[in-house]
């Protein structure tokens, strides 16, 4: 987590940096010496999972104390997750286990995203060739939440089962959807919603896997004009609610695009799949401790900034109080020196 904090490129550059404060080896939990064998050793056969229960426990404290994002502006009280995943580029004769193509190897993160606290509940991470749709086989689904997949997972018996476990999901609808309408109600044209239709699949297979009603809309963002046809098995929803929800996806994207800028996720201090793992789980516990410092500061400060600033403070002993307090510089004294004054005309 110092080598996160910090911006560490390597082991030998976290050795490098903490090895001139030795004296403070003690208080920082480090023991009596720290050496880059030591390090690559626990990599080796420390075993990841201790690392992704802690971080699991950390995302249970984060989500407990987390303010609800303010961007998200609906008024339903149901949980609402965005589930995608992100493509970490590997060298293939380093990283062999990790074997994505002929020449190239990557490791898969697939997250649920909680689109309210801003926190990513759930991680797995697989090869690269491991399809996006196996991550929705390890999730376990909570009753009455919305659950907002691209259109890269619409595989009909995973969506039966997310259906059969109670929960709702939205996802956009392949080109090739071909469907039988039972049903359409009257659209709200001026809100964008095209179609609000009530559909069953009529494919034989995509029939078999989903044998209930589905709600099929069309909708036309009016800013951009950009088409979209959305998939869900909620029915009470407006057409226009849907569409917002599918909306917030975006946000599990934004997450992705944080942590591989602000912290060390595709570059590696350890060659194994375990050292890979370890490092992760230790990125997400880095991000989650960031967000549970900004909430329980009360902060309004954004992550990124504290991070800067925990990144430069690590050994000192300043409260956090007194590092994210917020600076207010209308007492300052400037010289009063005689300038010219400028005439607008």
């Amino acid at each position: 987590m110092f080598g996160q904090l910090s911006g560490r490129d390597s082991l030998r550059d976290l050795l490098i940096s903490i090895s001139a404060h030795r004296s403070k080896f003690y208080h920082l939990g480090f023991g009596k010496n720290v050496s880059r064998s030591n390090l690559a050793t626990a990599n080796e056969i420390r075993d990841y999972r201790i690392f992704e229960e802690l971080a699991y426990e950390m995302i249970a404290e984060a989500r407990s104390c987390c303010q609800k994002d303010v961007d998200f502006t609906l008024s339903i009280e149901n949980p609402v997750y965005a589930f995608d995943s992100t493509m970490i580029d590997l060298c293939l004769s380093v990283f062999w286990w990790a074997e994505f193509r002929k020449a190239k190897a990557a490791v898969k993160i697939h997250t649920l995203y909680d689109i309210r606290t801003s926190i990513p509940c759930f991680i797995h991470i697989t090869d690269g060739a491991t399809h996006d749709v196996h991550g929705l086989d390890v999730l376990t689904y909570e009753a009455q939440g919305f659950y907002i997949l691209d259109r890269g997972y619409v595989d009909f018996a995973r969506l039966y089962n997310i259906q059969q476990h109670k929960a709702y999901f939205v996802t956009r609808a392949k080109d090739n959807f071909r469907f039988i309408r039972i049903s359409a109600g009257k659209p709200d044209k001026k809100a964008g919603v095209i179609c609000d239709q009530c559909v069953k699949a009529k494919g034989f297979y995509s029939n078999k896997h989903y044998p209930d009603s589905l709600r099929r809309i069309r909708f036309i963002d009016i800013e951009t004009g950009r088409r979209m046809v959305f998939l869900t098995n909620n029915f009470d929803l407006p057409a226009v609610d849907i569409a917002l929800l599918y909306k917030y996806r975006w946000k599990v994207e934004l997450f992705f695009k944080w942590i591989k800028q602000h912290l060390k996720v595709k570059s590696f201090w350890g060659n194994s799949q375990n050292a890979v793992k370890t490092q992760i789980y230790i990125a997400i516990i880095t991000y989650t401790l960031v967000a549970i410092v900004k909430s329980k500061m009360k902060s309004t400060l954004s992550t990124y900034e504290i991070l800067q600033i925990l990144s430069v403070s690590l050994l000192d002993k300043t409260p956090l109080k007194e590092l994210l307090a917020n600076q207010i510089n209308q007492d300052v004294k400037e010289q009063n020196d005689i300038q010219l004054k400028i005439k607008l005309i």
